[in-house]
């Protein structure tokens, strides 16, 4: 069983930068892809980004393509999103996620964050 815990979220101007955090616990954080989703008042939950177990591959949604960087530290059972040029239509609440496939897909994703609010103001 592994426990997900988000962090960084916050309100930030467009234009501006946040990163979030992502701790895991309880079990062998290498073993898994991780990705970050986000979740938009009223919409479904979309795949912002993922990366392989190493490290070594990531993928974005074309929405942050050039903007988000996802990376990951195993010695620290950790993985980050770092946003920058945020959009106001960034907003929404923001989840990490493990998964032992490499996919897009949530439902494929085993273990979830309880997410982090950005909030991006025009």
């Amino acid at each position: 069983q592994v426990q997900l815990v988000d962090s960084g979220g916050g309100l930030v101007q467009a234009g501006g930068s946040l990163r979030l955090s992502c701790a895991a616990s309880g079990g062998t954080f290498i073993n898994y892809n991780m990705a970050w989703f986000r979740q938009a008042p009223g919409k479904e939950r979309e795949f912002v980004g993922r990366i392989s177990r190493g490290g070594s591959s990531t993928a974005y949604a074309d929405s942050v393509k050039g903007r988000f960087t996802i990376s990951r530290d195993n010695a620290k059972n950790t993985v980050y999103l770092q946003m920058n040029s945020l959009k106001p239509e960034d907003t929404a609440a923001y989840y990490c996620a493990a998964s032992t496939g490499w996919t897009t897909r949530s439902y494929e994703y085993i273990y979830w964050g309880q997410g982090t609010q950005v909030t991006v103001s025009a």
